[in-house]
């Protein structure tokens, strides 16, 4: 593809010679012939100074946000990021524009409901897609997870690779960073589900309004044509006056959508849904009222795209649980095991208080918080934690670059002044092992913090470590 019919999709640019473009590049150590390299400036590094590596390795153009002194091909725009964006989607054949786009925001939930809305989806004979923090999964093929939304070039490519399967509808987990970052900015949205605002990423955005304004570029007049959104969130009366066409579900506050909870248990719960008066019985695999609310979302969307009541009920009743979303992992002597992605004040407080209601002896919880991250949290979490359980076992969950006896510190902060029981075990397999041995029958534990990751971050390694691996492994050595 020539550069200059490439950049045809740039409003505001300045082109400097033509070249033959056979793939993007955003990493100048693995740059080839024929490859388009992006610089933009922000992060840890300015991919600017990057740029004479990729053109040495053969690049045969850059698009950059200055003009660089190389002997090569330049496209100078104002927004490097937008401009990947748009390039990468245009390199793709704009694959976006050949399928329905359901995007899903919000601080918890993102991951559940898209679970729930593609099974509904398939139960009407739908081809439904899914990319999110867990990965992207379309017809058989499963690639696996990076970033909850990836990067243009990799987001663009895996709806081309949809698109070429068949693919009719896309369903997308929506971080604030990827809208902040403009990841998906040439996307127009078939409909947008907005789960929740709550405190999380003051690390990258700084306050909670930026945060807000993020993720309200989503709901765009221009850019959504149909919303979805929570009326039990403070943030749904700002996002109603954003002029789109949309449909509430909630369980506290009126709402278009609602639900009464026929029935609950430790695993599960029936439920009779109310869309716009017409009833649907589901049966939901997964305890808790924020999980109904997750059900309400993919319901009220399912049924905008055209599913009926029967592939609502069918397609929900099929999720038999979302890896690591408040996911019960074993029973060991006579105690239930739950793992969860939770990892902010409000997710952790809403997954206590659904754990708490069939707790019929003590509430545990392991938990820590996540290195070079929004460290104001972490006595939020701290506090939030002592209030919803017994005992805690605070320990290590990605500690990156920081040192995990700080973060522990940071955390017992807010949980001390709350209560004296809890134990802090820095490392979190033997943390995991010393919390095992606590349970007795009637009790419940919630590992909480990494759900289904497959990692342990530590001063820039990722080793392998899997809750779920880790307590089958110790429960299988005990029984030996």
């Amino acid at each position: 593809m020539k550069l200059s019919d490439l950049t045809n999709e740039l409003q505001d640019k300045r082109l400097t010679g033509d070249a033959e473009i056979f793939s993007l590049c955003t990493d100048s150590r693995i740059a080839t012939e024929g490859d388009l390299f992006f610089c933009f400036c922000g992060g840890n590094i300015d991919s600017h100074d990057c740029a004479e590596e990729a053109v040495r390795r053969g690049a045969s153009a850059v698009v950059c946000e200055r003009e660089l002194n190389l002997d090569c091909p330049q496209v100078i725009v104002k927004d490097g990021r937008e401009a990947m964006a748009r390039l990468a989607a245009a390199f793709y054949h704009h694959p976006e524009r050949s399928m329905k786009i359901v995007g899903i925001t919000g601080t918890n939930g993102k991951t559940t409901v898209s679970h729930m809305l593609v099974s509904i989806l398939n139960e009407t004979g739908m081809s439904a897609g899914l990319i999110g923090t867990l990965g992207a999964k379309f017809g058989k093929k499963t690639v696996a997870p990076d970033l909850t939304t990836p990067d243009p070039v990799s987001l663009f490519s895996l709806l081309s690779d949809m698109k070429r399967e068949g693919v009719e509808v896309a369903v997308l987990e929506i971080s604030a960073h990827a809208l902040a970052l403009k990841k998906e900015c040439p996307i127009v949205y078939e409909v947008g589900i907005f789960t929740n605002l709550t405190q999380d990423h003051l690390d990258f955005f700084k306050t909670m309004k930026e945060y807000g304004d993020a993720k309200r570029r989503m709901f765009d007049a221009s850019r959504c044509k149909f919303a979805v959104l929570n009326s039990d969130d403070a943030f749904y009366k700002i996002l109603k006056e954003q002029g789109v066409p949309a449909m509430s579900y909630g369980l506290e506050n009126p709402a278009d959508a609602f639900a009464v909870i026929l029935n609950e248990t430790v695993r599960g719960s029936k439920v009779l849904i109310n869309l716009n008066d017409e009833l649907i019985e589901a049966s939901l695999n997964m305890t808790g009222r924020h999980n109904v609310q997750n059900a309400l979302a993919a319901a009220v969307a399912a049924k905008r795209l055209g599913a009926d009541a029967d592939a609502i009920a069918h397609g929900l009743n099929k999720v038999k649980g979302v890896d690591g979303r408040l996911e019960w992992i074993a029973n060991y002597r006579g105690a239930d095991i739950f793992t969860d992605f939770a990892h902010t004040p409000d997710g952790l407080q809403k997954s206590l208080l659904a754990l708490r209601k069939h707790c019929k002896g003590k509430l545990y919880c392991l938990f820590g918080c996540g290195g070079n991250r929004d460290k104001t949290k972490r006595p939020i979490m701290g506090a939030t934690v002592a209030r919803g359980c017994n005992y805690a076992v605070i320990t290590s969950d990605n500690p990156r670059f920081e040192d995990p006896c700080a973060i522990i510190a940071d955390i017992e902060a807010g949980y001390r002044p709350v209560s004296p029981h809890y134990v802090a075990i820095e490392e979190r397999e033997r943390a995991t092992e010393y919390a095992l041995e606590l349970l007795g029958s009637g009790d419940i534990l919630l590992i909480a913090g990494k759900g289904g990751e497959t990692y342990q971050e530590i001063m820039g390694i990722k080793y392998s470590y899997n809750d779920k691996d880790v307590v089958t492994k110790i429960l299988g050595k005990k029984q030996e």
